[in-house]
């Protein structure tokens, strides 16, 4: 006899969104059945970057609201839910406080259990909403915020680490890089709007240990030469902006599509699944199934709704580790959060 679907409420507040969304899992197959999300960046763009206080004072706002929404949306009544996610990091503490507790509280509330989850798992499972899934076994680069990594993935909560940024990660090396040529907050989609105009070869920029036979990343130095570029430049570089941004993307872009060829060829791997904010990035996009076509493998990527921060991701992990048998749904009770939290650590 076929299971019931499972449905998950999934809260996310690690940064600066408000997400909240019901994922259902129906013989194994995921299902988005709705989503609220809330951004901060407009009431960030005036400091240059995220205010923990302020993003968590806004989360407080935008949780209620954002969940009345959501059931609504689903056509769902409290008791059709058969569990509560939230992120519990990492994150800026503040943050993933008001989501931790929200959940927490009406799990208790509407006598549901709650899961943890682990905020890069999320963006790692996201894929697994879209159109075109992945199935496992597969390579992932994970480009999400601070954080670049290559994992080899065997299943759900089987995540073995290939390779890591030692410094800057891409999304820093976006979010930096643009902030030196002016662009406002947040500085990576700037940055790749601006370079659609230039010339992604203007500019002889250094590939951070593209050909040091290792998997790991360092973007630290990148940042550095765009720095010194934008320097030379001095009053021309408004007139050249476009020409250093297409060449700064470019070169992140490099290293990213080779050291994920190489995570391939080493794992022997056919299947490569990109997740995280960056995963977003057209240039990448493209560059990576060029390569991808070219090698015989498959790529997968997250809609473009779920490549940010997001409640279905965490609904969705949630819903995922439950079925495999790696973590079971609790009674909802005191609670922590991990602001800093290694996925290998799951």
């Amino acid at each position: 006899m076929k299971a019931p679907p499972w449905r998950v409420l999934g809260f996310e507040s690690s940064c600066d969104e408000t997400g909240v969304a019901i994922v259902e899992l129906d013989d194994g197959h995921p299902r988005l059945l709705a989503q609220g999300l809330h951004s901060q960046i407009a009431m960030h763009q005036a400091y240059g970057g995220v205010v923990p206080e302020l993003a968590s004072r806004d989360h407080i706002r935008r949780v209620v609201p954002l969940t009345r929404q959501v059931m609504a949306d689903a056509g769902l009544a409290w008791s059709d839910l058969d569990a509560i996610a939230y992120t519990q990091g990492p994150g800026l503490a503040g943050a993933l406080l008001v989501g931790a507790g929200v959940a927490v509280a009406l799990a208790a509330a509407i006598g549901k259990p709650t899961l943890a989850v682990h905020h890069l798992e999320g963006h790692l499972l996201s894929p697994f909403l879209s159109a075109d899934p992945p199935a496992f076994p597969f390579v992932c680069l994970l480009v999400s915020g601070g954080h670049t990594q290559l994992m080899a993935v065997t299943g759900v909560g089987r995540y073995e680490l290939l390779g890591e940024t030692i410094d800057d990660a891409a999304g820093e090396a976006f979010d930096k890089s643009a902030k030196l040529l002016g662009l406002p907050y947040p500085g990576g989609p700037h940055l790749a709007s601006l370079a659609e105009a230039g010339d992604p070869g203007a500019f002889a920029l250094p590939r951070p240990l593209l050909h040091s036979g290792t998997l790991d990343f360092s973007f630290a130095g990148l940042k550095t030469a765009v720095l010194t570029q934008a320097r030379k430049l001095g009053a021309e570089l408004p007139v050249r902006a476009a020409d250093l941004a297409a060449s700064t993307q470019a070169a992140i872009v490099d290293v990213l599509v080779k050291k994920s060829l190489m995570a391939l060829r080493d794992s022997g791997l056919k299947r490569l699944v990109v997740a995280g904010g960056v995963g977003a990035n057209q240039s990448l996009r493209a560059a990576l199934n060029e390569a991808s076509r070219r090698r015989g493998v498959r790529v997968h990527y997250p809609e473009l709704s779920l490549c940010t921060d997001n409640g279905a991701m965490i609904a969705l992990a949630a819903a995922m580790r439950h079925a495999a048998g790696a973590s079971h749904a609790q009674a909802p009770q005191a609670f922590g959060v991990k602001p800093r939290w290694d996925l290998a650590e799951i």
